[in-house]
């Protein structure tokens, strides 16, 4: 069978992912954005259905008034005699906490917080006694002598209690001479030895995949000279899959080894999609993994000794209790009753919060998944006073993001585009009057650039053209997520009891 890379095209960051009874279970990053860890199940590595998000109640995720790159980093699903575990790091509240479900669409528990527990990038790690252990990053107790001077550390772990118990020790602190930033690690038993399977070099143009191995749990761990083991590198920045890092192995039934990791793809050296889940192949040779034995690289397409099993291929997805499709996304804690299904489409609460604030603005959005695409909505809204608006938004943070919007301002309505970029600020970039109920709003980007139209009823208008939108890519903007595109009303900081009807987002990728 063949399978097509990525396997979650768009912003899917630091994938996880264990293999249990013949299924396949993978998490993601989410970030700022609610809910939060997206995860899917698969029976054969290419066909992946959304079957929830495990933080999906605000007692899980609390987030606040934090930027889009704070949130849930690096999270971690594994499998334990019956139980599933998450383990992930809430740098806006918290810090390390685990949460459990005997079934992985859910219910998930509320958070166990592990006191002591410091860093990012947690995982767990069942030994054959049935003992667990913690591993995570740490800064360099001696002092952080350069960017990124971390080390990697085991503890024991109480899942009564939900503590650590004992000693921690650092066992690991990346493969190079001076390595930056040793983190995403896992822990693994096969053979006899324990292996830690880490990314180094941040999770840019310098990201990689590195091994170390042991006899001992507790070390010491023998680096393997052919790290890093998988990397691009060494590839320029014209190849046109980058930042390749932050793996984890599965293995299926029959014996066979694979690794999901994380990779870039930009556009005129822009990655306006984040970071998105790849597949590798992977053999042992010696006592050490291989990624991709005979090639070294990612691959466009992945064959693989499995049976194609049927179902519509990459994402498909469930609702939750309130109508909003599991592959949709909210801003920070939403306002409860932000969105909600209505027939064919979705209600939004006119809110005072703004795509600039560091807010839960009522927004409600897709992942971006190719840069050849056209997104199209229809939204019902009048506006009721200076300041409201509703429209359609290309986001990637609060300092970078585009819309087109119908509203009222200085009692004229206008259909009107405004853009935020990083260092420059919200503008608004080109308005006209308009006076209707209804209006079609379309946003297509080929490349880097994107053409905002809208149809009040008399046809499609082109509003603006040749936008560029490398102001919302990773290198210009910032950060760690990717671009998604959403639903979006506001009443600009006064309080309304408006609301505005879209049809939904209708994406097509072009290519």
């Amino acid at each position: 069978m063949e399978i097509k890379n990525p396997i979650l095209p768009g912003f899917y960051p630091d994938p996880s992912a264990c293999a249990v009874n013949g299924k396949f279970y993978l998490v993601n990053s989410s970030f700022c954005y609610f809910p939060g860890v997206p995860i899917f199940e698969s029976t054969d590595l290419k066909h992946w259905h959304q079957i929830g998000n495990v933080l999906d109640r605000a007692s899980q995720l609390p987030l606040g008034h934090d930027g889009m790159s704070r949130g849930i980093f690096a999270p971690t699903i594994r499998y334990h005699e019956g139980t599933f575990y998450m383990i992930t790091t809430n740098v806006s509240y918290g810090g390390n906490f685990v949460v459990t479900a005997t079934d992985p669409a859910g219910p998930w528990s509320e958070p166990h917080y592990l006191a002591g527990a410091d860093g990012i990038d947690p995982s767990l790690f069942f030994d054959d006694d049935g003992k667990c252990y913690y591993i995570g990053t740490r800064p360099n107790p001696e002092g952080v002598g350069h960017n990124g001077d971390w080390y990697i550390y085991i503890q024991e772990v109480d899942l009564e209690n939900w503590c650590l118990v004992g000693d921690y020790k650092m066992v690991w602190n990346g493969a190079m001479r001076k390595a930056e930033w040793p983190e995403g690690p896992h822990l693994y038993k096969k053979d006899g030895y324990y292996y830690i399977l880490h990314a180094e070099g941040g999770t840019g143009p310098a990201h990689a995949v590195c091994v170390a191995r042991s006899k001992e749990l507790w070390g010491p761990y023998e680096n393997n000279l052919m790290n890093p083991v998988f990397t691009h590198r060494h590839l320029g920045k014209d190849y046109p899959i980058r930042y390749v890092g932050h793996a984890d192995l599965i293995e299926d039934t029959e014996g066979n080894w694979y690794a999901v990791m994380l990779a870039s793809r930009p556009c005129e050296w822009h990655t306006n999609m984040g970071r998105e889940t790849f597949l590798a192949k992977v053999t042992w040779e010696d006592g050490w993994p291989v990624f991709n034995a005979g090639i070294g690289i990612l691959e466009d397409t992945v064959t693989v000794p499995l049976t194609e099993t049927e179902g519509d291929e990459l994402i498909t997805s469930g609702k939750d209790a309130d109508g909003i499709p599991f592959t949709m996304v909210k801003l920070r804690n939403p306002v409860e009753g932000m969105a909600k299904g209505e027939g064919d489409g979705y209600r939004l609460k006119t809110l005072p919060y703004t795509l600039s604030e560091k807010e839960p603005a009522a927004y409600l959005g897709l992942r971006q998944t190719s840069y050849y695409f056209t997104a199209k909505t229809t939204v019902d809204f009048v506006p009721a006073q200076d300041g409201e608006t509703a429209g359609l938004a290309l986001l990637q943070s609060e300092d970078a993001f585009l819309t087109i919007e119908y509203g009222k301002f200085d009692g004229k309505t206008l259909v009107r585009i405004v853009e935020s970029a990083r260092g420059t600020g919200v503008q608004v970039k080109k308005t006209e009057e308009v006076a209707v109920d209804k209006i079609t709003f379309i946003i297509t980007q080929k490349g880097q650039k994107a053409t905002l139209s809208y149809n009040a009823g008399e046809g499609e208008k082109v509003l603006l053209s040749d936008v560029s939108t490398k102001i919302l890519s990773t290198e210009s903007a910032g950060g760690f997520v990717g671009c998604t595109i959403g639903m979006y009303t506001t009443s600009n900081g006064k309080e309304s009891g408006n609301t505005a009807f879209f049809s939904g987002i209708d994406y097509k990728v072009q290519e």
